[in-house]
Formats: C-alpha cells, structure tokens, sequence
C-alpha cells in the first residue's frame, strides 16, 4: 500500500538546505501530495515541533490573537495548512524581524499563498518556497531520476528499456496521490478523488474567495480534464455554465491557486512573429483528470486521442516532480507556431539554454515527429540542447543534430 511516508522525496535536500539559511519556508502542493510528511520527515530531526490549523481549536486561537499566537509558538515549530490562518503572516513578519534566524518556522499551504499580496509583501526577503507535487514514478519506483539531467547535458546513449503497453495506461490512471494509490482497486481510487474533491471545494475555496456557485467546480474541473494538454480555452469551458466568461476565467485562476490547474506558458521570442501565445492548459495530476473522466486503464487504452493527452499531462507532471530535485532553476513552456509546428514541452534551463519534449504513444518514431523541434532548434540556434521524442519503443536512438528518441520507461528507468 504506497504511503507518501515510504518514499524518499526529491524536495528533500532543498527543502533542507533552505531550513539552513532562511527564516520562513513554506512548502506548498495540493492537499494529500505529502506536504505533512515531507516537513515532519526533515523538520523533526532538527527540533521542530508541530500545529496543525485544520484543528478548530488551533485555528480559531491564531484568527482571534494571531500577534499572541505567534508569541507563544516554540523556538522551531511546523505550521500545517497555514492558509487557513493568513493573518498569521504579519506577526510572523515581526517575529522574525525580532530575531531573525534561519529555520524558525517551517510552513505547509494547499493553497499558493505567495498570490496573496499582503502575505508577498510581508514576508518578502524573509521566506522560502518549496513547491511539492504529487509522487513521481522515479519515487514511486525508489530510484534516482536521471532523464531530466540527461536532457539538460544533451547526452543521450544508445541503450534498451521496456516497452510499457498497456502498463502505461496504468501508470497514467494510478497518477501520484499516496492515498489513491492506496487504494486497492480502481474504483476505491475515483471514490478517494470524489471525496478529496469536495473537502477541496467545500473548504479550500470557501476560504480563499466567495465564489457564487461552488457547485460548478466539480463539472469545470471534469470539463478541464477533458481539454488537458490542449490550448486554453475560456470560452469553451463557460458554455455549459450561466455565469459569464471572465467569472469562468476566475475560477481557473482560483484552481490553480489550489494546485489542481496549471496552464503551461507559451514559449516566445521577440524575433519570432509567427508563435501562438495562448498557453495550455494541464490537470495537476494524471490520476485526478482519469477519476474526473471516469475512465479506465483498458478504456484509455483503448482511446488513442484521449491517451494521447493524458500521457502528456502525465509527461509534464513527470518532468515538474523531477525538476524539485533539481538545484538549478528551469522554467517549463511549449511551442506551437501558426505554421502548425508544436513542441509539447519545451525546457529552459543553465541561464538561456532550451531543450524540447515531443510526447508520443505510439511505438514507433518516424523523421517526421521531430519537426516541432527542429523549428524550436532553428528559432533557438546555439542555446538549443537537444530535441527528445518519447516514445512507448525499446531503443534510445539518435535523429542526427541533437534529437533523439527515447523510450517512456527512461523517464524514471
């Protein structure tokens, strides 16, 4: 029965690190992704000790005399689900002013509270964000990721991994949650997203907006899980609702506030003109978009279009898991031109230097499927790394000039 308490996690190190030389660190992710584990995990051995803010008692003593409950807090003390106290912040501001030490308090939000201006503002200089996701497949599997910084150095061998068949449809429907994947069976896993779903709705969003309806989140996420992996497109998810567009666009902004949405930027250049820049839309985890669709492992087979999609949210959540682990900043976008050319993911990594991902379900690869990348190589000239196609084969072969196929085991292989 995976538990988040079983896997070593790829935050790990930086969120140790930033405990070393910051005085705030918030790790932030969606509810049930690990966050209270991960902070008890690396907070415990160095003294902190624990509150929790979904305790009534808890919450309602720092909304009532937030300046006397941080007062009172220990020397070294994990605030879990600290957004649902945010006028904590600014006594923590004057705290940490008083004393300013690194690792005094270590905080876990599911909801990005660094969008909350007043929180920004205050704690500006002063805190640290770790961005936890879902279980990766690399540490679902225990093993060290490789693919990403084999990417980022260009530097693919000719070598052999499995092909996954119908595995990978598997692997798509089970996505990262620890307490889904506990479940037992497929149906058990839907019922734990539903169940998750509506403790998301009826208190994360309650809190953070007044939202008119909280009754249409259910259908637009569903909507949205349908249209993952494609350009974002308001007005296509307003039609079945009576509410207005922008309301509608709020309400995405308000999902991804809580990790359930990401929209994936388009990459651009100012010599380029032909580039479309409206940004695609992904379901934080490949798992939730499945129990959203109510599809199985052998009907998504069996769906090469919705497949198709799915794996490349499931691609994306794999390369954003990986990346945590990694010290240096990337930045994720994709490419797609009005000439039709698109590169699914494209990497921004060691200053200005750009790798691309083009997904594919297939089991084959064909000169063609690289043609997204070879214009991201074209627009990109000497900052282009290389040019990957995953693909459900068993060879890690080269195209020529920097691309390569690569099989969708070595992703976490």
């Amino acid at each position: 029965m995976p538990d988040a308490a079983q896997f070593p996690r790829l935050a790990e190190k930086s969120l140790a690190d930033a405990l070393a030389d910051t005085p705030v660190v918030v790790v932030q992710g969606p509810r049930q992704c690990g966050k209270t584990t991960l902070a008890l995990r690396v907070g415990r051995p160095l003294g902190f000790e624990y509150l929790n803010l979904d305790d009534d008692a808890s919450r309602r003593a720092a909304q009532d005399d937030p300046a006397g409950f941080v007062a009172r807090l220990p020397e070294r003390v994990i605030i879990d689900e600290v957004q649902r106290a945010p006028e904590l912040f600014l006594p923590l501001k004057v705290e940490v002013d008083r004393r300013r030490v690194p690792g005094r308090f270590l905080l876990t939000g599911s909801t990005n509270v660094l969008l909350v201006p007043r929180v920004a503002d205050s704690l500006a200089g002063r805190m640290g964000s770790i961005r936890l996701h879902p279980l990766a497949q690399c540490e679902l599997a225990r093993k060290e990721p490789r693919f990403l910084e084999t990417i980022l150095k260009g530097d693919f061998k000719i070598r052999t991994s499995p092909r996954l068949g119908e595995e990978l449809a598997e692997r798509i429907v089970g996505g990262g949650f620890p307490a889904a994947l506990a479940r037992n069976t497929a149906a058990r896993r839907r019922q734990w997203y539903t169940d998750d779903l509506d403790a998301l709705v009826q208190r994360d969003l309650r809190d953070l907006s007044r939202i008119s309806s909280l009754r249409a989140i259910p259908k637009l996420l569903k909507l949205a899980a349908s249209q993952t992996a494609r350009l974002i497109n308001v007005s296509e998810l307003a039609t079945p609702f009576e509410v207005s567009r922008p309301t509608i666009r709020d309400y995405v902004t308000l999902l991804e506030r809580i990790f359930l949405l990401d929209e994936l930027p388009p990459w651009h250049s100012n010599r380029m003109k032909r580039l479309v820049k409206t940004p695609k839309l992904h379901l934080a985890d490949s798992g939730l978009a499945c129990a959203l669709l109510g599809i199985t492992a052998t009907e998504l087979w069996q769906d090469r279009t919705m497949l198709g999609q799915l794996l490349e949210t499931f691609v994306y959540g794999e390369l954003r898991r990986q990346s945590s682990g990694i010290e240096e900043p990337i930045d994720f976008s994709h490419y797609r031109d009005k000439d039709g050319a698109e590169v699914d993911i494209v990497i921004k990594h060691s200053g200005a230097r750009v790798s691309g991902v083009e997904v594919k379900a297939s089991s084959t690869v064909h000169p063609t499927d690289f043609r997204g990348l070879r214009r991201l190589r074209e627009a990109t000239g000497k900052r282009f790394t290389c040019g990957v196609v995953l693909y459900d084969g068993e060879v890690t072969v080269g195209f020529g000039d920097g691309m390569f196929a690569v099989p969708l085991a070595a992703l976490w292989a």
